[in-house]
C-alpha cells in the first residue's frame, strides 16, 4: 500500500529518481530496473543533443565552421529519445487512449478490458521488437557506415528493438498489476481516473 502511494506521488511530476514499484518481488525489481534504464537513456539523449546543437551553433557563428557530424549525431539521438520515450510514456500512462467506450463500461468490465488492452499491446510491442531486431540484423549484415561519423548504421537503430521490448515489458507489468490489485491501473504507477482540479495538461 505504501509503495502504491509513493509511486502515485512520484508520478505527479514524472520524476523517476525516487521511483518505487508497487509490484511484488522480482516483478518490482524488473519494474524499477526498466525505470532506471529509461531515465538514463532519456537524460543522456537530451543532454547530448543539447550540447551537440549548442556546439554546432557556436562553431558556425563564432568560428565559421560547423561540426561535420552534428546532423547525423542528432538523428541518432532523436531515434534514441523516441524509442526510450515510448517505454517511459507507457510507464506513466501518457500514451493517447481512445477511451469513450472504455469509460462508459462498469468498473469490473473496465478492469477486464484494461488487462486485455495491456496484454494485446504488450504482444504487439514484442512483435514489433522482433521485426525491428530482424531489421537491425539485416542492416548489420550489409556493413553500411554513416558518411560523417563513419560508424555502422545499425548502431543508431539498435534502440528501436530495445525501446519496443521495454515497452512490451511495461505493458506486461501493467497487465499483471491489474490482475494483482483491486484498482484499475493505466500503468504500473498510474491509477485510472481524471483530475478534478480543473487544471488541464498541456
Amino acid at each position: 500500500m505504501l509503495a502504491e502511494v509513493q509511486t502515485s506521488a512520484v508520478d505527479d511530476d514524472i520524476d523517476d529518481s525516487g521511483y518505487v514499484s508497487g509490484l511484488p518481488g522480482i516483478l518490482g525489481v524488473i519494474d524499477v530496473a526498466i525505470a532506471r534504464i529509461e531515465a538514463v537513456l532519456l537524460a543522456l539523449g537530451v543532454l547530448l543533443m543539447a550540447l551537440n546543437t549548442i556546439a554546432n551553433v557556436v562553431g558556425r557563428y563564432l568560428l565559421s565552421q560547423s561540426l561535420f557530424f552534428s546532423e547525423e549525431l542528432n538523428q541518432a539521438l532523436i531515434i534514441l529519445i523516441t524509442f526510450a520515450g515510448i517505454s517511459y510514456a507507457a510507464r506513466h500512462g501518457r500514451h493517447i487512449r481512445m477511451s469513450a467506450f472504455f469509460d462508459a463500461t462498469p468498473p469490473k468490465l473496465r478492469k477486464a478490458l484494461m488487462v486485455l488492452i495491456a496484454a494485446v499491446t504488450a504482444a504487439a510491442m514484442f512483435l514489433l521488437a522482433w521485426y525491428a531486431l530482424d531489421y537491425v540484423m539485416a542492416q548489420a549484415s550489409r556493413g553500411r557506415l554513416l558518411p560523417a561519423l563513419q560508424i555502422p548504421v545499425w548502431w543508431i537503430i539498435v534502440w528501436a528493438p530495445l525501446g519496443f521490448f521495454l515497452t512490451g515489458l511495461q505493458y506486461t507489468l501493467t497487465a499483471i498489476k491489474n490482475l494483482l490489485h483491486k484498482d484499475i491501473w493505466l500503468s504500473t504507477s498510474t491509477l485510472e481516473g481524471y483530475d478534478d482540479t480543473g487544471e488541464e495538461e498541456v
